[in-house]
């Protein structure tokens, strides 16, 4: 699995954008369309904003979402706040092009089902995303699937419940319907992650992360990350 080790995390995010764009174009001329999932965080929400400046086929591309926490409409700890305004504010996509996970619903295990169907109606069944962007946690952790969960253990179903992880339950994609991208592009940022990306890129299988498909993967990190001294 390829790094590419980047100065610093504003670098890191433009040169995940311009991946986004490239295989957002080349997705496109070959199937029609181009359908990506994205995950929270502060330096996506840079890569966002600066996807929106690439050249892209924006009236042919989707947004999905990777997880989200089980919070109001609106909530600073909703992803999907940050989500629209780095995407909707800065890029011509129509709010039709995202596709919110569900988690305002008052029946969380119907609004589970909901989604993977909305997956399969956009990405065909069972549903392959042409991208998936991934973060690390410090604990191993990426999407909403973290170190001790059951969801770790999920494999009959694309979308699932977690149980409480700092603070909030969360909804999220599992390890089936991540495997099953196109291509994983993983965006780690700052040094106390540099312990797990090493570990990560080993292919380390007892944390979460280290259990997600190389193949077809590529991590675009700054030096913090990388283990570089500046």
């Amino acid at each position: 699995m390829r790094i590419e080790a980047l100065a610093d995390d504003q670098s890191a995010a433009k040169a995940a954008a311009r991946i986004i764009a490239a295989e957002a174009r080349v997705a496109v001329a070959e199937r029609g369309r181009f359908i990506m999932a994205v995950s929270g965080g502060r330096t996506p929400w840079i890569m966002l904003r600066m996807l929106a400046a690439e050249e892209a086929p924006w009236e042919s591309l989707h947004v999905v979402q990777v997880d989200e926490r089980i919070a109001p409409a609106g909530h600073a700890d909703r992803n999907l706040a940050h989500l629209e305004e780095s995407l909707l504010e800065h890029a011509p996509l129509r709010p039709a092009q995202i596709h919110a996970m569900p988690v305002e619903s008052s029946d969380l295990e119907a609004a589970v089902k909901q989604y993977a169907a909305t997956l399969c109606d956009i990405a065909g069944s069972p549903p392959s995303l042409d991208l998936i962007h991934l973060g690390l946690g410090p604990d191993g952790h990426t999407a909403s699937l973290v170190p001790g969960d059951p969801v770790l253990s999920v494999t009959d179903t694309d979308v699932a419940l977690t149980g409480v992880y700092q603070g909030r339950r969360r909804m999220t994609l599992t390890y089936p319907a991540i495997n099953r991208a196109r291509r994983i592009l993983w965006l780690v940022t700052g040094g106390e992650k540099a312990g797990m990306l090493a570990r990560l890129h080993k292919g380390d299988h007892s944390i979460p992360a280290g259990r997600i498909c190389q193949d077809y993967a590529v991590i675009v990190a700054d030096r913090a990350a990388a283990g570089i001294a500046p």
